[in-house]
């Protein structure tokens, strides 16, 4: 049997609880090996608990795949920072009924201004139903995710640090920190930008350091909001990294530069930003009053590879970036949405052949254009002359409607069109939630399942029924007669063609069932 191992020593800050189960789920204790390997209890094991490992966690369990996810820390993150959630997250949202849920917690804002913050409006017409921003609080959305896949009935265990596995032709065995030891079918590594599961793998992450540092947090200042206002425009024409932005109550997001603060490796003080508030602008605001601080770097890598073998990695433990433009948690979040069907289609049996090799090939591709996206806005932020009159002149290109949509929809990722082959325009898109006689479209889609609509009312998806439900409405706002619709949303087949439906229905789920 062949078999790979990967070990590390735990960490003394690895804050684990000494328990030898999982959920209801014993350890397995001691490791078990060749004949005598305990049999698998888990489908997937998922390492980490943020925004993608939960997120993955409920598309699996939509499948009713066994889940795990392990999380090293025993409580989740105190700190409010405010992220954002674009147009695609939102769409994906509504697609597992969660979007009214998230609405109620987030604010929403235009979607626009948010490339490079070169202030431009939004255009008109955006090929969305849910064209605007939402701005909420991150402790917030990994709890209603995390409360999402509960519900659904994975298993969350925290406190609990993967620190090494060994995968071999039928599983992974996971090893905890408390010495104690897992089996499951499948592992994935959401455990953020420095994975402890990447790095056992041995999966390089090349790219390029942090070459300057920011800070960022929320707080109250002191002064009044037209003062502040004048004060920043007139600072951004030396000093790009530079804001002050009101969230209402008083409370703003401030980004400044960190150049010449105390030690990266300490977390920032009140103090920093004062000091560095003071250094550029000749007043510190009065801020006060903190609801977090951070620094960030510009730091940019993307992992050579997203699976090996049993071992997959999906959000910031396959790609880092800068946060400008806001897309970290919404590129793991699509990811989690990319992979989950597929590896629950390869653990139910039914997966064709190089279905899940499809995550690496359509998400990674996504990835290399987010990372090089933000390198091109943080070189925009630069003060140096020739960024400046870069930044100049794409200010004035964007005032073409094409230009500034274009870059609108590369931040949103409503504008990824997946390689399935030729065809129109269409085939490779996600379809946005059009209006149907039932409702809307992404409401049919909360199970996870795909779905065939039929404007002819003459094509059937057949016996694969059990994987793929089936809308006739000629009334549909389509212009084509029909289409396949993969579980995340994405056209995978445009006709009215049976055999070639029933061609692409095996390309994507596989044999028909007996």
């Amino acid at each position: 049997m062949h078999s790979q191992q990967f070990a590390a020593e735990p960490s003394s800050n690895d804050r684990v609880e000494r328990d030898s189960t999982v959920g209801d789920v014993p350890a397995l204790w001691p490791p078990a090996s060749g004949a005598d390997r305990a049999p698998l209890i888990f489908d997937v094991i998922i390492a980490g608990c943020g925004p993608t490992g939960a997120m993955l966690a409920a598309e699996l369990r939509l499948h009713d795949v066994r889940v795990l996810v392990l999380e090293k820390e025993t409580e989740p993150a105190s700190f409010v920072r405010i992220v954002s959630l674009h147009m695609r997250s939102l769409e994906l949202m509504a697609m597992r009924g969660l979007l009214e849920r998230v609405l109620r917690q987030g604010r929403r804002r235009p979607a626009g201004g948010f490339f490079a913050a070169i202030p431009k409006p939004v255009p008109k017409g955006l090929d969305s139903a849910y064209a605007y921003l939402l701005g909420i609080p991150q402790p917030v959305i990994e709890h209603l995710l995390a409360e999402h896949a509960a519900e659904l009935g994975a298993q969350v265990r925290r406190g609990c640090a993967v620190t090494g596995f060994e995968q071999d032709d039928e599983g992974v065995t996971v090893e905890l920190a408390d010495g104690g030891q897992l089996r499951s079918r499948y592992l994935v590594g959401c455990d953020g930008g420095r994975s402890t599961v990447r790095k056992l793998l041995g999966v390089g992450f090349p790219g390029e350091p942090s070459r300057t540092e920011t800070l960022m947090g929320e707080m109250e200042v002191g002064v009044p909001q037209e003062e502040i206002a004048a004060k920043v425009t007139e600072i951004r024409e030396t000093h790009q990294p530079f804001w002050l932005r009101p969230f209402g109550e008083g409370v703003y997001s401030v980004v400044v530069p960190a150049a010449g603060v105390s030690d990266r490796a300490e977390p920032p003080t009140l103090g920093d930003f004062q000091q560095q508030l003071r250094t550029i602008a000749g007043t510190d605001f009065g801020v006060h009053s903190p609801r977090w601080l951070s620094r960030f770097g510009d730091a940019t890598r993307l992992a050579e590879r997203y699976r090996v073998g049993r071992v997959l990695l999906a959000g910031d433990a396959a790609h880092i970036h800068p946060p400008i433009g806001g897309q970290g948690l919404n590129l793991g979040v699509q990811d989690a949405v990319n992979l989950g069907w597929k590896l629950a289609a390869q653990i139910r049996g039914w997966a064709p052949e190089p279905l899940l090799d499809t995550y690496q090939a359509e998400r990674r591709p996504v990835a290399e254009d987010v990372l090089d996206n933000t390198r091109a806005q943080v070189e925009l932020l630069s003060a140096e002359p020739g960024p400046r009159a870069v930044r100049r002149l794409l200010t004035e290109l964007m005032d073409f409607d094409e230009v500034n949509r274009r870059l609108i929809e590369k931040i949103t990722a409503i504008g990824i069109r997946y390689d399935f082959g030729a065809g129109p325009d269409l085939l490779g898109r996600r379809l946005r939630d059009i209006h149907l006689k039932q409702g809307h479209l992404y409401g049919l889609l909360h199970r996870g399942r795909g779905l065939l609509l039929d404007r002819t009312e003459r094509l059937t998806v057949g016996r694969w029924s059990d994987r793929v439900d089936y809308l006739a409405d000629p009334t549909a706002e389509l212009d084509v007669p029909g289409v396949l619709l993969r579980p995340d949303g994405h056209v995978a087949w445009i006709g009215d063609d049976q055999q070639d439906l029933d061609d692409h229905l095996s390309r994507w789920f596989g044999k028909p069932a007996d």
